[in-house]
């Protein structure tokens, strides 16, 4: 029966720099230097720029993509070095050379990087790409693409693209990217397959043109190999996506009290279960004459240390079922955890009166025709240069707009349109909006 080992799934080797020595810098391990590395990325920083829940929001309170990622990645420290603890000391089987504080600095990279790649405008922004290459007015354009090509762009993936990001695109461009470490690139694959492995989730982790990168990658964390360009998940990975699942639940929670959607009252009333409400403080914080802004923080302080602790529990009661490959769903979802039903209550909260705002709903719709102007202009650019014996001046314009004047005739059409929609997926919400704006004619 396979089983995965911590001695394999902690390989400090970079992806891309193998020859380069694994040495720890004074004070700093490789997986620190990895946090380093994403932070002071230009990807992250264009974060703060990026959709959360809310698109174009004014309020300063409201979450972006950075301020999300930053959360996530101090909840998935704490899960990292709690379950590591666990590992090493009740069930013995870290590695001597691997500590607790390792495992939550691994858990912190891949947090920090989780949604690197995201286009503007949020999940709204994927579904706008998906739609747009899925609209048959479009079929043409990805003409001369296998099937398994033309999925990646029908089902476009903000985690494919921010594995792209890492491995290919940032610091060392088609030789590592980043030169992360495996294991944090293991760690950060929640859903380690291509788009021709979608499972019902809709989801995938990896481009085509990443795929041998993946199996790199999986052979030197040793994943379990369920199929072609298929693996099981790095236990880590569930981790990252309970720390994800916790903070966008309560958290965006505390952005519709801000965005006067929900009430403190009905906000309360779904935390309560998930809050210690024998917590030495929380009867005099709820009693006091103190703003309810801070009170909701003081809230959901409590309720993300009762939701880290569900999870350390049913990774630990499902950890042979984990090592075994065998787990399925989440560490939140897992039928025997005590934390499924308040977050599934924060959840479809959320979806009711947050999804269905009427102003999130008319920037979404809004997101659609911004994506599709963009898209019509750079592909159709792209595909009259690689295909075409003449190119419209229009088309040689957009091309030197975006930096993409280089291709030439007979370049490889999908990674040609790759390079465009990793153009698209980096821009910000409000350069994305200029932009199309300019292309259509309706201002500068």
């Amino acid at each position: 029966m396979s089983r995965m080992k911590w001695e394999d799934m902690l390989s400090s080797n970079r992806f891309g720099a193998e020859k380069q020595s694994k040495a720890d810098q004074s004070g700093r391990t490789g997986f620190h230097q990895d946090c380093d590395r994403i932070t002071f990325s230009s990807p992250f920083r264009r974060l703060g720029r990026k959709t959360q829940v809310h698109p174009l929001v004014q309020n300063d309170h409201i979450h972006t993509r950075l301020t999300h990622s930053l959360e996530v990645a101090s909840v998935g420290r704490s899960l990292g070095i709690i379950c590591g603890e666990k590992i090493k000391n009740e069930l013995k089987e870290l590695p001597h050379n691997i500590y607790p504080s390792n495992i939550g600095q691994i858990l912190q990279a891949v947090s920090l990087a989780h949604d690197i790649g995201n286009p503007p405008f949020g999940h709204a922004g994927e579904e706008a790409i998906k739609a747009w290459f899925k609209d048959s007015a479009n079929a043409h354009i990805l003409e001369g693409l296998t099937e398994e090509q033309r999925n990646d762009f029908k089902n476009f993936e903000g985690n494919a693209q921010g594995f792209r990001i890492l491995t290919r695109l940032e610091h060392n461009v088609n030789k590592g990217g980043m030169r992360l470490t495996y294991t944090v690139l293991g760690a950060m694959l929640k859903y380690p397959w291509t788009s021709s492995n979608i499972k019902k989730e809709k989801k995938f982790g990896v481009f085509q043109a990443e795929k041998d990168y993946l199996n790199k990658i999986a052979e030197e964390v040793k994943l379990i190999k369920t199929g072609d360009n298929l693996y099981c998940r790095h236990p880590l990975a569930l981790l990252l996506e309970a720390a994800d699942d916790i903070c966008y639940r309560i958290l965006d929670l505390e952005d519709a009290y801000e965005m006067k959607i929900l009430s403190f009252d009905e906000i309360c009333d779904v935390l309560k279960d998930l809050c210690n409400q024998q917590h030495p403080r929380y009867k005099d914080v709820i009693a006091s004459n103190i703003s309810n802004r801070r009170k909701l923080s003081f809230i959901r302080t409590i309720a993300i240390g009762g939701a880290i602790d569900g999870v350390v529990d049913t990774f630990v009661n499902k950890y042979d079922e984990i090592m075994r490959g065998e787990f399925e769903g989440s560490l939140i979802k897992d039928k025997d955890s005590k934390i499924k039903k308040p977050l599934k209550q924060a959840y479809d909260l959320d979806k009711e009166m947050v999804f269905n705002e009427r102003r999130k709903i008319e920037l979404e719709i809004g997101c659609y025709s911004v994506i599709g102007i963009l898209l019509n202009a750079f592909c159709s650019a792209v595909k009259e240069r690689v295909t075409g014996k003449n190119i419209s001046f229009k088309s040689s314009r957009v091309l030197e707009m975006i930096e993409l004047n280089n291709l030439k005739k007979g370049d490889n059409l999908y990674e040609s349109f790759l390079k465009a929609t990793d153009y698209l997926s980096g821009m910000t919400d409000n350069y994305a909006s200029r932009m199309a704006k300019q292309i259509a004619g309706m201002g500068g």
